[in-house]
């Protein structure tokens, strides 16, 4: 089943958004060639920034920021009820208590808006906070529809530790209700009234479905190699924070140097997230994840612990070629991959991204705001709180 409502917002909303035609692979992402002299630094430099903090000065990212991303699950909650009653519990089957996460991208974006915003003042009556938290609502909407839509394509069993929508209410009103949200996330778009933002959340919209289509279309060679592993990554995983994050510091009146930070953040932060994910699957259990271990590779999809064992053993290539169809192929891969530094590797790749995402908030102009500065602090110690992450 393909995805039907973004396919078709991806098409309607392309002519709108300027940066969506042949999307790139950002410049500083450390290529399959290249990938010692990307990263190996990467792992002193980044402890040694962090290092001088104490306990008490680390910020929790989520606990600062924890009273707006409540205001902003509460929002949610309305905003995804439909005419029709089955509709409503289906779209708002991620918004439920208990069901709604962490709420990452919120955290991130309310946090991103104080960090670069140029008024601090605070409340719904100060319009661009009020912009901002409308912005972290959307992203937040966009974000549940993929995963929706991606559990339909999968035949995902479980998300969050729970059944899954598809699971619970069929594939037929799952995909209904994620087209729903994508209605009800670019309907508050067009509300914000500006075109650049719009553009930039139908460019992540669009990098979403291509990135699903990558996948879905791979090629033998293709699955070998890690540009394209990378590529795909960054439209499925950086694409939506990466653009959103740049849509914060559009609302908030930034230049555009800014702006392309507040973005390579996001971008960074995303693909670090992605690849600590990828060693989640091999390493981490069913109950810690809240799904099934291993279901990349079951899955035939081909992630950077598999690509990093491939380099030592160019006999894997064979089996990765062929895309895990066999169980043993799939046994005989894991066998590799625990002989290699594969794991290893993809953690230090992981750790590189993680110090770009930082110094895209260390680049930031100059501020003597403690908000501004707590904020930045939060930011930087989430690429952290991330990397070590078990779940």
């Amino acid at each position: 089943m393909m995805l039907p409502g973004r396919l078709l917002l991806s098409g309607l909303l392309r002519s709108a958004s300027t940066a969506s035609s042949a999307p790139r692979m950002p410049k500083n992402i450390c290529y399959w060639d290249r990938w010692t002299s990307c990263y190996f630094h990467s792992t002193s430099d980044y402890s040694s920034r962090t290092a001088g903090l104490t306990a008490k000065e680390q910020i929790d990212p989520f606990a600062l920021i924890k009273d707006q991303v409540s205001e902003v699950t509460d929002q949610l909650r309305s905003m995804v009820v439909a005419e029709v009653p089955e509709l409503t519990s289906a779209a708002g089957y991620f918004f439920r208590a208990g069901a709604e996460g962490k709420r990452t991208c919120p955290t991130v974006l309310l946090l991103m808006a104080s960090a670069v915003s140029m008024d601090m003042t605070d409340g719904l009556e100060n319009r661009p906070r009020a912009r901002h938290i409308r912005v972290a609502e959307i992203t937040e909407i966009i974000h549940i529809s993929s995963l929706i839509h991606d559990d339909v394509l999968d035949d995902a069993d479980t998300r969050r530790g729970m059944n899954s929508l598809n699971v619970t209410v069929g594939n037929k009103l799952a995909v209904l209700a994620g087209d729903f949200l994508l209605f009800r996330a670019f309907s508050a778009a067009v509300a914000l009234d500006n075109i650049e933002v719009v553009s930039l959340l139908a460019t992540a919209v669009n990098n979403l479905v291509t990135g699903e289509l990558m996948q879905m279309s791979i090629t033998p060679a293709q699955r070998c190699s890690m540009d394209y592993y990378l590529q795909k990554t960054y439209y499925k995983t950086a694409a939506l924070i990466s653009n959103s994050c740049k849509a914060i510091a559009v609302l908030a009146g930034q230049t555009t140097e800014v702006q392309a930070l507040a973005y390579q953040y996001g971008r960074h932060l995303g693909i670090a997230y992605q690849l600590v994910d990828d060693i989640l699957d091999f390493t981490g259990t069913s109950a810690s994840l809240g799904k099934a271990s291993l279901s990349d590779i079951h899955q035939g999809i081909v992630t950077a612990p598999i690509l990093f064992a491939m380099e030592e053993f160019p006999e894997l290539r064979e089996i990765v070629e062929q895309g895990f169809n066999d169980p043993s192929d799939v046994k005989m891969a894991l066998k590799y991959l625990s002989k290699s530094q594969g794991i290893e590797k993809t953690r230090l790749l992981a750790a590189e991204h993680a110090k770009l995402a930082a110094d895209a908030i260390d680049n930031l102009p100059d501020s003597e705001d403690q908000v501004v500065l707590n904020s930045r602090q939060a930011l930087k110690d989430l690429t952290q709180k991330f990397m070590r992450r078990t779940k």
